[in-house]
C-alpha cells in the first residue's frame, strides 16, 4: 500500500474511533490522544477534533464556539496588538473586555500570529498539519495571496476540512464587496420585510444573518467530518451571508417564486396565518397564534369571542387572511382590556401558542429560562466574574457545555507553540522578539 494510502486509512479509522467509539487511542497526525470512555463523556462528542480558527466578528466565531461547546479544541488566531475586531466593540466593557467579544469566544485558546511574515505563515502551516478543521472569514483572495488558501494547504494537509465564510462568495460580481450582516440582510430581502406595516424597513434586533450562516457552517463542518470518516479526505466548504439569508427567506421566497406574491412588512404579523402576531394589552404586548381552525376556536373561547365562530368570514384560515384587518381589530379591542400579567394568567394552559413580549430583564427571570439553567458564570483573568448564555442543545449521553472563559489576546500563544507544535522555548522567544507572534505571559 502507498504511504499516503496508509496515512489516509489511519486517519479514517481514528476518526471513526473519536466520533463514534471514542474509546481507543487516536494515532493519526492532527489530534490528541483520546481519553477513556468516561472522560470522553465529560469532554463532549468532538473531543479530539482540533479547529484552527482564523475568523473574527460574529459568523465565524459563532461557528467555532458551537464546535468548542461540543468539545473541539479551538485555537483562535488573532492579529498582533488588537486581536479580533470585536475586542474593541463597545461599550459596554467589563474591565476593558468587550461584552460583544465575550459572547462568542468562550472555550478558545488565543494565539497572536502575523501571517504576513514568513515565520508566521510557517506557524500556521504547522498548525494546519495538526488540525482537523480550518475556518476563515477573510475577504476572498486575502489568504490565497499569502499562501494560506485551500489549494495550497491541501497539498500537505489532505485531512484538512477548510471552511471559508464570506459576505457573497469568492466568485461573482460581489466577491470583493465587504460582507456585514445588515448589508447582506438588506440585499437578500430580510430587512425589506421587517418592520411595521406601512412603516420603514428595520433590521432584526440581533445579527440573524451572521448567526444563521454560523449554524449552516457548523452543520456543514459536521457533515464533512462524517464524510471524511468514509473517504479519509478533507474538503473545501464555502458559506456566505447572502446565500444563507436568501435560503432563510423560506416561505416568503416560495410565495414569490411560485405565486409571484411580493413579500411586505407586517410588523409581527404573518403573511399566511391569521391571527399570528402580537397585540397590545393595557401595559404591554402579548403574541397570539392560531395555526389551524381548532386553535382559532380555542382562542375565541379564551378571549370570550365565541360569536366569531359563527361568522363565515373567519371559519377558515384563508378567510381569516382575506379579512385580516377586521378580525385583528376585534381581537385588539379585547386584548387592551387587561394587563399583560392578567392575560398570561388567563391564557395558562391554552392549546394555542401565546406568550408575552419580554425585555431582557424579564427573559432572564422567566421561570422556564431559569429552569433551563442557560446562564453560566465563569471567572475571567481580567474581567473577573462574567456571565454568558450557554449552549441550548442537550445530549442524553454526551456533553455540550461552557468549558472556559473567553481568552485574553495571546493568552495561549506560548502553550500552543510549545505543547502542540513542539517548538523550543528559545525559538518561541525569538518569534516573540521578531514580532512574529505575541504572547500574554501574565495570564498564560
Amino acid at each position: 500500500m502507498h504511504p499516503m494510502s496508509i496515512s489516509i486509512f489511519s486517519r479514517t479509522c481514528s476518526l471513526k474511533s473519536r466520533l463514534f467509539m471514542r474509546t481507543k487511542t487516536v494515532l493519526w497526525q492532527g489530534c490528541h490522544t483520546s481519553p477513556t470512555e468516561s472522560e470522553s463523556h465529560t469532554e463532549g462528542p468532538l473531543h479530539g477534533i482540533r479547529v484552527l480558527d482564523m475568523t473574527r466578528i460574529l459568523a465565524g466565531p459563532f461557528t467555532t464556539m458551537i464546535l468548542s461547546d461540543l468539545g473541539a479544541e479551538v485555537i483562535k488566531v488573532e492579529k498582533l496588538g488588537s486581536g479580533d475586531d470585536t475586542r474593541q466593540w463597545g461599550p459596554p466593557f467589563i474591565n476593558d473586555e468587550s461584552c460583544y467579544f465575550m459572547s462568542v469566544n468562550r472555550n478558545k485558546k488565543s494565539i497572536a500570529v502575523d501571517y504576513r511574515k514568513e515565520e508566521g505563515r510557517q506557524v500556521l502551516y504547522d498548525l494546519a498539519k495538526k488540525s482537523d478543521v480550518l475556518i476563515e472569514n477573510f475577504v476572498p483572495g486575502t489568504l490565497e495571496r499569502h499562501g494560506l488558501g485551500y489549494e495550497n494547504l491541501k497539498s500537505f494537509t489532505p485531512q484538512l476540512i477548510y471552511c471559508s465564510i464570506s459576505g457573497y462568495g469568492s466568485t461573482g460580481p460581489y466577491k470583493n464587496k465587504p460582507g456585514y450582516d445588515v448589508i447582506a440582510a438588506s440585499i437578500a430581502g430580510l430587512v425589506g420585510v421587517t418592520g411595521p406595516e406601512g412603516g420603514d424597513p428595520c433590521k432584526v434586533g440581533v445579527a440573524m444573518t451572521d448567526l444563521a450562516t454560523g449554524l449552516y457552517a457548523h452543520g456543514a463542518i459536521m457533515a464533512a467530518l462524517i464524510e471524511r470518516q468514509k473517504t479519509g479526505k478533507g474538503q473545501m466548504i464555502a458559506c456566505n451571508l447572502l446565500s444563507t439569508q436568501v435560503a432563510c427567506m423560506v416561505n416568503l421566497a416560495s410565495n414569490y417564486l411560485n405565486a409571484n406574491i411580493e413579500a411586505r412588512r407586517l410588523g409581527t404579523a404573518h403573511e399566511s396565518i391569521v391571527p399570528y402576531q402580537s397585540f397590545p394589552t393595557k401595559d404591554g404586548y402579548i403574541t397570539l397564534g392560531a395555526g389551524n381552525n381548532q386553535q382559532f376556536s380555542a382562542l375565541c373561547k379564551y378571549l370570550g369571542m365565541q360569536e366569531l365562530l359563527q361568522d363565515e368570514r373567519y371559519t377558515t384560515n384563508a378567510n381569516r387572511v382575506k379579512n385580516r384587518k377586521l378580525l385583528l381589530a376585534k381581537i385588539e379591542e379585547v386584548m387592551k382590556q387587561k394587563s399583560t400579567k392578567e392575560w398570561v394568567k388567563d391564557l395558562e394552559g391554552a392549546p394555542f401558542p401565546n406568550g408575552p413580549i419580554q425585555s431582557l430583564s424579564e427573559v432572564f427571570t422567566d421561570p422556564q429560562v431559569l429552569y433551563s439553567n442557560l446562564v453560566k458564570t465563569f471567572e475571567h483573568p481580567t474581567a473577573g466574574t462574567v456571565k454568558m448564555v450557554g449552549p441550548p442543545v442537550q445530549f442524553s449521553s454526551s456533553s455540550n457545555y461552557v468549558r472556559s472563559a473567553p481568552p485574553i489576546l495571546g493568552q495561549h500563544t506560548q502553550a500552543v507553540l510549545h505543547d502542540v507544535l513542539g517548538y523550543s522555548q528559545s525559538y518561541i522567544d525569538q518569534l516573540i522578539h521578531d514580532n512574529v507572534v505575541e504572547a500574554d505571559v501574565t495570564h498564560s
